[in-house]
């Protein structure tokens, strides 16, 4: 990370927002495929997840975070934070049959 005086967000701000970004995302991956697919078996709900992964990178670039400074594990947790809330929130839609 750098830590120059011209960084507009601070490490912990930073940190907050790309949790935060990644959590909504996979929320509104998880209810986009409810609402989009037939069922778990639909492989529109992974491209629905990678979609919610990739458009991160570039929204992290226009509100200002510098993702030339993130590492391998950066990138890992955000796929990670965005596929767990997307698979949680998809499940118990299905689960329930809240979306039917």
């Amino acid at each position: 990370m750098a830590t120059d005086t011209g960084e507009r967000f601070s490490p912990h701000l930073r940190g907050v927002t790309v949790t935060t970004t990644a959590t909504l995302l996979g929320l509104f991956a998880g209810v986009a495929s409810a609402v989009v697919t037939a069922g778990p078996q639909d492989i529109i709900g992974l491209a629905i997840l990678a979609g919610a992964i990739g458009v991160q990178f570039p929204f992290y670039g226009l509100i200002g975070i510098d993702v030339d400074d993130f590492s391998k594990k950066d990138y890992l947790y955000v796929a990670f934070m965005t596929a767990v809330l997307w698979f949680m929130s998809w499940g118990l839609l299905l689960t329930t049959g809240a979306m039917q």
